[in-house]
């Protein structure tokens, strides 16, 4: 019998069987063949936990969609899953409904059922995702799964907690053993870093260069060119797991543990600069650091809201940094006075007569400047508002004694000890 005859005499649930088996196979194929090798599981059976320590970019949340709802499909009809990520609204707008969540990379055959309001994934023939917030580790003490999917764990503020309380759930047996993927960008945290030494932890991973063609060129203009060649870069771009300097007063785990994504209620605010003398290719840069004080906060907290330092001449930094105060209706300008102080004087008179000029002095050694104001950060009382790369890859590569001049960060410690011994928080001045 011909083929087209004995395809046009099959009944009409045959026909769709066949059209979904087949749309099933495009889709499958469509990320299998274009995945790159780092972001398809592991082979085999013996293994616990897939760590996919990636860059920012890379497709870490589309291999995380992709395995779990294939997951969902293998374990069987009565699996339970987890998904998990830093915040509600992560797992919400990244996990499920993101451009590469789950909802849109499972296949239109089986495609879950979200319902928000139960915090649950449901799929064709009842296997199940329940989704969790690591702000709420204790969720997780009683319930247990088959597999889990771990978004971002070394950005989660109680991450080893979280950790914890899920793999003591994950222990439901069933066609495969209990495992776990965890998709993040490599903090230098030591509990991490015993994850990936356990024998059961298959680590993949790479640099955000190398998803580049699926990228905004905005993203390749703006954002590589911004962190490259910095320590910050080596992390979030290259994933690589820093180790702490030996010696550095300050580590990316302190920045990261309190940094803020919006700028706080502020009291005073002041703009702190480091002058450089001389403005050569190889003179020093001016640090020129904006920070105020967090309105409210008992004991006091500070946020260090920019950077604006770098190689300038006398006349240029000092437009800047009086440009900067105006911006952030700072109150002052405290500027180091060690070099040229009559100079320094002159300069921001005259490029920011508005502004009121403190001078300070340095007569201690930069340690003992730097030291007290390096304990505030171990407190959690200092906040970098936003990421400040070059600013955060001084702090963690100076070491006390040694080395070049850190501009930057001796600009921030003029800023936040200027706070530090001022009154209590004042309104802030609005400019006019």
């Amino acid at each position: 019998m011909p083929t087209d005859t004995f395809w046009v005499h099959q009944p009409y649930d045959v026909k769709l069987a066949f059209l979904r088996r087949l749309q099933r196979m495009v889709w499958q194929d469509f990320y299998e063949h274009g995945a790159r090798p780092q972001q398809k599981p592991p082979h085999g059976t013996d293994w616990e936990t897939w760590l996919i320590l990636a860059g920012r970019g890379f497709g870490k949340t589309r291999s995380g969609s992709e395995w779990v709802w294939r997951q969902a499909e293998e374990y069987g009809t009565d699996s339970r899953g987890a998904l998990i990520a830093p915040t509600a609204a992560d797992v919400r707008d990244v996990m499920v409904e993101g451009e590469s969540g789950v909802l849109a990379c499972s296949p239109p055959d089986f495609r879950p059922t979200y319902e928000p309001s139960k915090r649950r994934l449901t799929y064709p023939g009842g296997a199940q995702q329940f989704l969790y917030s690591a702000d709420e580790p204790d969720r997780l003490r009683g319930p247990q799964h088959h597999y889990g999917w771990i978004d971002e764990l070394a950005a989660m503020k109680r991450g080893q907690e979280m950790w914890d309380m899920f793999s003591l759930g994950l222990r439901l047996p069933g066609v495969l053993p209990p495992r776990a993927l965890i998709t993040t960008t490599p903090k230098p945290y030591r509990w991490l870093r015993d994850i990936m030494g356990e024998a059961s932890t298959i680590t993949t991973g790479g640099s955000t260069y190398e998803n580049l063609d699926n990228l905004a060129p905005t993203f390749r203009k703006r954002i590589l060119a911004r962190y490259e060649g910095t320590r910050l870069g080596r992390q979030e771009l290259h994933a690589e797991l820093l180790e702490d300097v030996e010696g550095a007063l300050w580590s990316l785990s302190m920045f990261d543990a309190a940094r803020m994504a919006d700028v706080p209620p502020l009291g005073r605010i002041v703009v702190a600069v480091d002058p450089a003398v001389t403005s050569g290719p190889d003179s020093d840069e001016t640090g020129i650091i904006v920070a105020g004080t967090v309105l409210g906060s008992v004991p006091t907290e500070f946020a260090v809201l920019a950077d604006r330092s770098g190689r300038y001449s006398p006349q240029t930094w000092g437009e800047l940094a009086g440009r900067t105060a105006d911006e952030y209706g700072a109150d002052a300008i405290v500027a180091e006075t060690n070099q040229g102080g009559d100079l320094v004087k002159a300069t921001l008179a005259l490029a920011a007569p508005w502004a009121r000029y403190k001078p300070v002095h340095a007569r201690d050694s930069k340690r003992v400047r730097a030291e007290p104001v390096a304990a505030l950060y171990e407190q959690g009382r200092v906040h970098h508002v936003g990421a400040l790369p070059l600013l955060e890859d001084q702090m963690t590569t100076w070491v006390p004694d040694q080395g070049k001049s850190p501009d930057r960060v001796d600009a921030l410690v003029w800023a936040v000890t200027d706070l530090a011994n001022s009154d209590v928080p004042k309104a802030r001045r609005v400019r006019t």
